[in-house]
């Protein structure tokens, strides 16, 4: 894909909403086009320059992913082509690679997140508490060091402008039922496993990721929205990865850098990034995309 898109425009479909990354419209009463624009957020605020290409890669990570993992958990992927809901070809070119139709399902109000190395919020936690949502985890952990054992540490799904917030399981209980909580624990637990395991064959390390779950019209779990890409998963290159830091990463790592060099105050209107910062992080994102699935472009 050689054309940057920062904001989809179909005139023929009703636009449901705009993501950080995503736009998202009806089709019909029971499927929705999902486009992965190039837009890019850092600390919850969209930013005003894309990452050239960045949509395609995100696309085609997930439906790869999609693809390894329906034996685990059903997903929302449907057979319908680009073709078939979006006539206009000047308007379809645009989208090529990085849309597609899915199904129309009801989200959980939790977010599924599997962390193998204790990173990030889940870091901060771990210093505050010794635990992490609730789990208990031994003493003298260092930032970025292998768990045990990967763990379920579900959040809440924040709205607009709020942050997500780490919850045990006894409160995702409380939002989506046992039954509920129990599936989707153990399927984010297994996708999880198999992804690891793929990615560090290939010199990749998937510190933790997150997933987002569904439920359709028999209240059957369906896995939804993106899958194993670089906004929604740390991934850590193998040969320079060593606990007690914050590692490098296969995403926006060199734009936050950047926005904490020139000490923007993490509020809107994001600055605009330079062409080095903007190129180094397609270049990750790519590389991300050719080391897992084995093309460097969708």
């Amino acid at each position: 894909m050689t054309e940057t898109l920062t904001r989809s425009k179909l005139p023929g479909l009703s636009l449901l909403m705009r993501g950080k990354v995503r736009d998202i419209y009806a089709v019909g009463a029971d499927r929705l086009l999902i486009v992965a624009t190039d837009r890019i957020s850092a600390f919850d605020v969209v930013l005003p320059t894309p990452i050239p290409g960045k949509g395609a890669v995100l696309t085609a990570l997930s439906n790869f992913w999609f693809d390894r993992t329906r034996h685990i958990v059903p997903n929302h992927l449907t057979d319908a082509t680009l073709d078939a809901v979006v006539p206009d070809a000047a308007e379809r070119a645009r989208l090529e690679g990085r849309a597609v139709v899915v199904q129309r399902l009801q989200p959980l109000p939790i977010e599924a997140i599997v962390r193998g190395y204790i990173a990030g919020s889940g870091w901060l936690d771990y210093r505050r508490t010794g635990a992490l949502c609730g789990i208990a985890l031994p003493a003298g952990l260092r930032e970025a060091e292998r768990l045990p054992e990967p763990l379920f540490t579900p959040s809440t799904k924040a709205q607009a402008g709020a942050h997500d917030e780490n919850i045990d399981f006894e409160r995702a209980v409380e939002l989506v039922g046992k039954e509920t909580a129990v599936q989707v624990a153990t399927a984010s637990v297994a996708i999880y496993r198999l992804a690891r395991d793929h990615a560090a064959a290939r010199g990749i390390i998937v510190a933790d990721t997150k997933f987002e779950f569904g439920l359709d019209e028999n209240g059957g779990l369906v896995l939804i929205d993106e899958l194993l890409t670089s906004d929604s998963s740390r991934f850590w290159p193998a040969d320079s990865y060593s606990p007690g830091g914050s590692p490098p990463s296969f995403d926006k790592q060199f734009v936050r850098d950047y926005l904490e060099r020139v000490g923007w105050d993490k509020r809107a209107p994001a600055p605009e990034l330079p062409p080095d910062i903007v190129a180094r992080t397609a270049e990750k994102y790519r590389e991300a995309l050719t080391r897992l699935v084995g093309r460097a472009s969708a």
